[in-house]
C-alpha cells in the first residue's frame, strides 16, 4: 500500500487545499474592501515616498501610538504568510523557496493595493505601508509555516500499520484446457 503523506488520502489533501484557497480569497476580499473605502478627512497629506519616514514619524508620537500605527501596517496582510502556502498545498517544499514566493506575492498584492488605494478619496500612497505589509507576511510565515510543515512531514513518515491480509490457502494447480484442433 502506498503512503500518501500528510492528511491521508489525496481527496483529503484536495479538501485542505480548497479550504486554503477559499480562506485566501475571503481574506483578500476583506482586505480590499477595507483598504478601498473612501475616508472622510478634512485634509489629505501628500504621498509618502521616502522609505521609513512614516515609521519615524509614528515612533515620535510615543510608544502606544507607534505600536498602534505600526501594528495597523503589519497586521492586514500578515495572514497571507500562512494562507498562500496553505493554498499551494505542498508539504515537502523548500523553506527558502516558499518564503521567497510568499513574500514576493505579498509584495505584489500590497503594491497593487497601494497604487489602487491612491485613487480613492482620503487615501495616499505610502511606501512604509508596503514595507510593513511585507514584514508582517514574512514574520508570520517564518513563525508558523516551517514548524507546521515539519510536523506534517513527521506525521506522514510515521510507520503505518500493515493492512490485515487474509491467509490464502493453496488450492492446487490451476486447471488448463487442453488444446483442441480445428475440425476439417
Amino acid at each position: 500500500m502506498q503512503g500518501h503523506g500528510y492528511g491521508g488520502t489525496p481527496a483529503l489533501r484536495y479538501r485542505y487545499r480548497v479550504a486554503g484557497c477559499v480562506l485566501l480569497v475571503a481574506h483578500l476580499l476583506a482586505v480590499v474592501w477595507l483598504a478601498l473605502r473612501p475616508l472622510t478627512v478634512p485634509w489629505v497629506s501628500a504621498s509618502h515616498l521616502e522609505p521609513l519616514a512614516t515609521i519615524r514619524a509614528d515612533l515620535a508620537l510615543g510608544p502606544w501610538e507607534a505600536t498602534r500605527a505600526i501594528g495597523a501596517g503589519v497586521l492586514p496582510l500578515a495572514p497571507l504568510g500562512v494562507l498562500l502556502p496553505w493554498a499551494r498545498g505542498r508539504v515537502a517544499a523548500s523553506s527558502l523557496g516558499s518564503l521567497t514566493r510568499t513574500v514576493f506575492t505579498a509584495a505584489m498584492v500590497s503594491l497593487t493595493l497601494q497604487v489602487v488605494q491612491s485613487g480613492v478619496v482620503g487615501q495616499v500612497l505610502d511606501v512604509d505601508a508596503l514595507l510593513l505589509n511585507v514584514t508582517g507576511v514574512a514574520a508570520l510565515h517564518l513563525a508558523v509555516v516551517p514548524a507546521v510543515r515539519a510536523r506534517l512531514r513527521r506525521r506522514g513518515e510515521e510507520p503505518r500499520p500493515e493492512p490485515i491480509r487474509r491467509e490464502e490457502t493453496p488450492q492446487g494447480v490451476t486447471p488448463t484446457i487442453p488444446r483442441v484442433g480445428i475440425a476439417p
